[in-house]
């Protein structure tokens, strides 16, 4: 009785410890899918229209101000991104956030990579809403019984 109440404490210390490994991996995962994902809208808004500002860019993607300058600045010491400037008027200069070539090579890696995440993302929301189909058409046929 002793020794299996201490190997049933260790599998549940090792079972404690394995879970919260990876409840933190998950969301150092989703961390990292998430800016990602702001880096690849971040690069296909600044291929689309380079002359858009980072408060501009801002309020297009629904990121923040200080995150779109972070992901803009590591875009650029990444080399994806170089800043030419543009004149608006006489007296005024702004910045055009443009692609390099290696920016364009990892937008088209990272298209296919978005593009299949959210493919997994509908079919599992598609099974999902099948199984809340399927769960109301059998409450309906159980309620007229």
């Amino acid at each position: 009785m002793h020794e299996r109440t201490d190997s049933l404490a260790l599998f549940e210390q090792i079972t404690s410890v394995t879970s919260g490994a990876v409840a933190v991996t998950l969301s150092e995962d989703k961390e990292l899918s998430d800016r990602a994902e702001v880096r690849f809208r971040v690069m296909r808004a600044i291929a689309e229209n380079p002359k858009m500002s980072q408060r501009d860019l801002s309020r297009a993607l629904g990121v923040s101000l200080g995150g779109i300058n972070y992901c803009i600045n590591a875009l650029i010491a990444k080399g994806a991104v170089k800043v030419e400037n543009f004149r608006v008027s006489d007296s005024k200069l702004r910045y055009a956030y443009v692609l390099t070539p290696e920016g364009m090579t990892e937008k088209a890696r990272m298209t296919g990579r978005f593009l299949q995440r959210k493919m997994r993302e509908y079919d599992a929301l598609k099974a999902e809403i099948d199984g809340l189909k399927n769960e109301l058409d059998d409450e309906a046929a159980d309620d007229s019984r």
